[in-house]
């Protein structure tokens, strides 16, 4: 049986955005795990994402404070449908991150991060998949917010896609007349 997978990082909530948009809201309610590489910002945040999560699979990143760092180990890991993963937010510099995470995560088949904002999806020479889903509330200097969604399925990751969200309208301050 197939398991469906959303992947989710730097949601910086409510610093970047005052929600996550309603789209990967019905992706959360859709997958059957909620993978999270960390950069969370609410505890209430995560309050939510457990509560309408089938299964939540996270990390704390650079941005969370204490409270998230209390709930939320630094590196978590989970087979999910005979597929090994591991979540970590940060990675280090692009150049040599594959090699990099070959040798630190050796019993791994998909490493997912998050960090730079940055989609990411790439296999190292070991054989070791890497995926960042960029962000769905803070797009930084890419052309859209993003996530990803995959399929794990008896030991194969099939279907990774990225998904880009609409730019978000911004609210325009009503002016006296």
């Amino acid at each position: 049986m197939a398991t469906r997978l959303l992947i989710i990082a730097d949601t910086h909530l409510p610093k970047r955005a005052k929600d996550l948009p309603e789209q990967v809201w019905d992706e959360v309610d859709a997958a059957d795990v909620v993978i999270h590489a960390g950069d969370w910002v609410s505890v209430d945040h995560l309050n939510d994402l457990e509560k309408r999560s089938r299964r939540l699979v996270a990390v704390y990143g650079n941005n969370d404070h204490e409270q998230l760092r209390e709930r939320l180990p630094l590196v978590a890991r989970a087979e999910i449908d005979g597929v090994r993963f591991a979540v970590v937010h940060e990675t280090g510099q692009a150049k040599g991150r594959e090699e990099r995470c070959s040798a630190d995560y050796i019993d791994v088949d998909v490493l997912v991060f998050g960090h730079s904002h940055i989609p990411w999806d790439t296999t190292a020479e070991s054989g070791l998949r890497l995926l960042n889903p960029g962000s769905p509330t803070d797009r930084r200097r890419q052309p859209f917010c993003t996530y990803m969604t995959a399929v794990a399925d008896a030991g194969t990751l099939r279907d990774v896609t990225l998904h880009r969200l609409p730019p978000r309208t911004p609210v325009t301050p009503l002016r006296p007349r």
